[in-house]
């Protein structure tokens, strides 16, 4: 009860760096106690105090408390995020939902965007097991591509480990999308978990691929969030709620939701939405 009540209690945290990661994304990092232990794939509520609070991943934890999130200039609250420096404060609440359930064995881990920020800590807690890891990331262009020196780094001392990138016009990597290089992989081999976080029509397919191949999958979904405890239902989907039953899902649930899983998701009102 003492841990849920510590996390659920809004709290001051002062910006201790500010790193671009591309034109449009930017990490914000953060001293903060209840992020030591949090699990790759968690998320916590930001506060932009006199703007909005919004939900993201983090995408670095450590065991002393310095915990970042990676966030794209897309609306109001994101907009006023990005024009934070170093010894701003910002609200934070959380981490909240549950995590990836990292596994042994032959793990591909596939990434777009800014939903590549919860792969990296899944990444380094994979390396910790006997894992083979096969990680693609895909972007539009090299110049969005995050985080591919960090997940170089993370994976160069495992000879087991791949690194590979695709992006849409071809400026690095293969031509393509971050699914091609999945559908090439899977064809190759099996796999005993596949990761995989970023825009939803991209993850749809990566549970098409995983039915098709047999493979169990695990993903990370993005949704409105207001409460993040499971009590608004601003971020249902199907019969689960995001902030509590999620934000990663296995590939049983998804099941349960395909019929909005890449399709539809809820905007302000709460009306479905095409994706």
């Amino acid at each position: 009860m003492a841990s849920l009540i510590a996390i659920n209690r809004p709290r001051i945290v002062e910006v201790q760096e500010v790193e671009r990661e591309c034109p449009t994304v930017k990490t914000f990092s953060f001293h903060d106690k209840s992020c030591r232990k949090a699990k790759p794939g968690q998320f916590v509520m930001v506060w932009v105090p006199g703007v909005d609070e919004i939900p993201l991943s983090l995408s670095t934890t450590r065991p002393d408390g310095y915990s970042s999130v990676t966030v794209a200039e897309v609306g109001e609250a994101t907009k006023a995020l990005h024009r934070r420096e170093r010894g701003d404060l910002l609200g934070l609440r959380g981490p909240y939902g549950n995590g990836f359930a990292p596994a042994g064995g032959s793990a591909l881990i596939v990434g777009g965007g800014t939903g590549l920020a919860p792969l990296v800590p899944l990444a380094e807690e994979l390396i910790r097991l006997p894992t083979k890891i096969t990680f693609l990331l895909g972007a539009k262009t090299r110049d969005e591509l995050l985080f591919l020196g960090r997940i170089g780094a993370i994976l160069s001392n495992r000879a087991s480990a791949r690194v590979i990138a695709a992006t849409e016009d071809g400026s690095h990597g293969l031509k393509g999308l971050a699914t091609d290089l999945a559908r090439q992989e899977l064809v190759k081999g099996k796999f005993d978990m596949i990761y995989t976080c970023g825009p939803e029509p991209m993850m749809r397919e990566m549970f098409l691929l995983a039915g098709r191949y047999n493979a169990p999958l695990q993903a990370s979904l993005e949704r409105l969030m207001r409460c993040a405890i499971g009590l608004c239902g601003s971020c249902v989907i199907g019969r689960f709620r995001v902030c509590r039953d999620g934000p990663v899902f296995t590939m049983e649930q998804l099941r349960d939701v395909g019929g909005e899983f890449g399709k539809f998701r809820r905007d302000l009102s709460g009306r479905k939405v095409r994706i």
